[in-house]
């Protein structure tokens, strides 16, 4: 095959020959990269599935790039091998073999994390599934491109006998250096090894309702270092990953994503409770935020002069939660001030004359030894 393509180009001088053959081969082994293309187009079209729902442009740049390029080195090198035989030219042509498949290697890690993200929908209310694949999905794709990295540094270090070189003996006779940066790097890697530990056990995911350091939010981003939650007023609470490992805290979502909210009002006595009940099926029934599971009036705890009354209500999500607990809260006091008035929270206090022979009941006294004080409201 080398003496037929020789042939083509005898009688030429040597840089237009070159310059042909560079030409013809880049042009070749476009054509074979748009075919790759169409057919991958093609596929993506016919086979409406998981396996083949990917962006396929995502692999337009590169496979355009690499495999003329790429195609080129081996034609120059199959014809003329002299030309390849310099030192430099191995070198840079090694160089540039290196980078070009890491780029190759870094999109079909995108494509593939890309066309997976795609099949698990988070934005639906039923999402947990969802939420676990890209959890995983997104640490998986850090370490993976980490890998890549150090991969293709070093195999670009190992290019060079000078840079070999120095690696052996910082290896070799940096001992002590060695072991006070790994005493620096200490944590950083425990948080590396905590990031791996979370993406498999899964303590938390992306989207999980936690409450840590005493802040209400939601986990938006989580990275191989830190995790991001964004609080219910926007803030974003910034966290080592490591916190998730060694600290408690709460993950309101877990096991599903719905939750039970507790509504708790303060009234006298001489509310009765039943009414309550009636009118808390009827706002229930009227509103959308609650999921048809829960719904519970309950007397708690009382007190020298109130009950503590506990409304249980169910939501799908936390945020449907927080509203309905809002919802139950107004219109229960508005219910309870508009029917019970007689009913609502009062402090109680005795006064004695100036005799100390009887007192005075003020605010509908109760009969008590105990003299004025504040009490729960």
């Amino acid at each position: 095959m080398r003496l037929l393509l020789t042939h083509y180009f005898e009688g030429l001088p040597r840089w237009v020959a070159v310059s042909a053959m560079v030409v013809v081969t880049y042009a070749a082994a476009f054509l074979v990269a748009w075919l790759v293309m169409a057919f991958a187009r093609w596929r993506a079209k016919r086979h409406v599935t998981a396996l083949y729902r990917f962006d396929v442009e995502r692999l337009k740049r590169p496979l355009y790039t690499v495999m003329p390029v790429l195609a080129v080195f081996m034609a120059v090198r199959v014809v003329w091998p002299d030309l390849m035989d310099g030192e430099t030219v191995i070198m840079v042509t090694k160089f540039l073999t290196i980078v070009l498949v890491y780029w190759l290697a870094l999109c079909a890690i995108d494509i593939v994390s890309v066309s997976i993200s795609r099949r698990h929908d988070i934005t639906v209310r039923d999402n947990l599934k969802a939420r676990r694949v890209h959890t995983q999905l997104m640490l998986a794709r850090r370490l993976a491109t980490f890998l890549l990295v150090v991969l293709t540094l070093a195999a670009i270090f190992l290019l060079f006998d000078e840079l070999r070189g120095l690696g052996v003996s910082l290896l070799a006779s940096a001992g002590v250096a060695g072991i006070v940066i790994g005493f620096a790097a200490q944590k950083t890697l425990g948080n590396l090894l905590a990031g791996i530990q979370i993406a498999i056990t899964q303590p938390i995911r992306l989207e999980d309702a936690v409450v840590v350091e005493g802040e209400w939010g939601w986990v938006e981003e989580i990275t191989l270092t830190y995790v991001v939650v964004r609080l219910w007023d926007l803030r974003r609470l910034v966290l080592p990953i490591g916190y998730f490992i060694e600290k408690p805290f709460q993950n309101w979502t877990r096991t599903s994503a719905s939750l039970i909210g507790t509504v708790e009002l303060y009234a006298d006595y001489t509310l009765p409770i039943e009414p309550l009940r009636v009118e808390l099926k009827r706002l229930l029934a009227e509103t959308a935020l609650w999921d048809g599971r829960t719904e519970v009036v309950q007397v708690t705890e009382v007190y020298d002069d109130t009950i503590k009354i506990r409304i249980l209500v169910s939501a799908l999500d936390s945020p449907t939660a927080f509203d309905l607990r809002c919802y139950v809260r107004e219109n229960m006091v508005d219910f309870i001030q508009k029917n019970y008035p007689e009913s609502l929270p009062r402090r109680r206090s005795i006064t004695f004359d100036g005799s100390g022979s009887g007192f005075n009941a003020l605010n509908g006294g109760h009969d008590s030894a105990h003299d004025s004080r504040d009490r729960r409201p």
